[in-house]
């Protein structure tokens, strides 16, 4: 698995569960602040468009991806 295709699966994982879990019918169990993860994710890859750092693809490269 290439760094590319390892970022967006560990973007896409964290996005679906953040929103699984800020969009659940019961409060009690879960909150809206996990939508805040889903901002912030979005705004990392926004980011790194631009600048071309981004630290999940730092980790995914120590962990041996190619």
């Amino acid at each position: 698995m290439t760094v590319n295709n390892a970022v967006m699966a560990i973007m896409g994982a964290i996005v679906m569960v953040s929103l699984l879990l800020g969009a659940s019918i019961s409060p009690v169990v879960v909150s809206e602040n996990w939508l805040w993860l889903t901002a912030f994710v979005g705004f990392m890859s926004f980011q790194s468009a631009f600048t071309g750092f981004c630290p999940t693809a730092l980790l995914v490269k120590k962990l041996g991806a190619k």
